[in-house]
């Protein structure tokens, strides 16, 4: 219950500092007849009810009691909303989830469908974790790198089979097709907001370091570093994997003289050189 006039301070001057400091707390401005200008500008500033005197007991129980339901009604708005929010959020984070799971479901099956590359993406994710962790990224970009490892080809699902299957050597069309899966592999994960860092990852996997690759032709530093890591992992992966073009994979150190090679113009250099650390460590053999 705030009087307006007051010795120190103006009730509407102490409404405002109420109001600040407790938004919550309802205010009924007590005023005289002459007042009744300054008690509507109270009303206007947040001031829930206003009496005039000279006043019945009655009637101030009654105002307030209407002023604490009013307030109770509020609080109880407030926090059935922000229990709603909670619940859509936590939804539309299930939603999420079960997209990721369908989406890794999905990239699982496309592996499956070829006895070559079964088991390629899982392999490129523990060598890009390695790599990663012997340049010291945090825990975070390692488990980010290892999730964009496992999804990179999902984009291959928009290739036909008898491209994507096919043992000769592609043609122009079929190449260009080929080379369109890390666009395909981004927009198909660009639904999911958790999965937003995975994006760059994903899309630019196949850069060269030189500016020659795909599908943005980045150059050097504009090329995502975690997806240069990726792009040294899968590399790495293949070569020493059979493969439909090549019965005999190479071994492990030669895998790495390849990378060498190229190191500086398909590849990053550090890059290759952390791959190189990461397997003395743990021996080629146990890459």
């Amino acid at each position: 219950l705030l009087d307006i006039a007051m010795p120190h301070i103006s009730g509407d001057r102490l409404l405002e500092q109420i109001r600040e400091a407790h938004p919550d707390l309802p205010v009924i401005v007590l005023t005289a007849s002459a007042d009744v200008e300054v008690a509507v500008r109270c009303m206007k500033a947040g001031a829930f009810d206003y009496i005039p005197k000279p006043f019945q007991v009655d009637e101030v129980r009654a105002r307030v009691g209407q002023a604490l339901e009013k307030r109770r009604l509020i609080l109880e708005n407030r926090e059935y909303h922000q229990h709603l929010a909670e619940m859509v959020d936590q939804q539309a984070l299930r939603i999420e989830e079960l997209f990721l799971e369908g989406v890794q479901a999905l990239a699982h099956a496309l592996e499956a469908k070829d006895p070559y590359t079964k088991g390629h993406s899982a392999r490129v994710a523990v060598y890009a974790g390695r790599i990663a962790g012997m340049l010291g990224l945090s825990e975070a970009d390692v488990q980010l790198i290892e999730l964009g490892a496992e999804l990179h080809d999902v984009g291959k699902i928009g290739i036909p089979d008898h491209v994507l299957l096919k043992k000769e050597r592609l043609n122009k069309e079929e190449r260009m097709a080929m080379n369109a899966h890390p666009v395909k592999g981004a927009e198909i994960i660009a639904p999911v907001k958790k999965l937003g860092p995975e994006l760059p990852i994903i899309r630019h996997h196949h850069e060269w370091f030189n500016g020659s690759g795909y599908p943005d032709r980045l150059i050097g530093d504009e090329i995502p570093k975690l997806a240069r890591i990726l792009h040294v992992a899968d590399a790495f992966e293949a070569m020493t994997a059979a493969r439909p073009y090549r019965m005999i994979p190479l071994t492990a150190e030669q895998a790495l003289g390849e990378l060498r090679t190229f190191a500086g113009a398909q590849f990053d250099r550090s890059v290759v050189d952390a791959c190189v650390r990461s397997s003395h460590v743990r021996g080629v053999t146990d890459t």
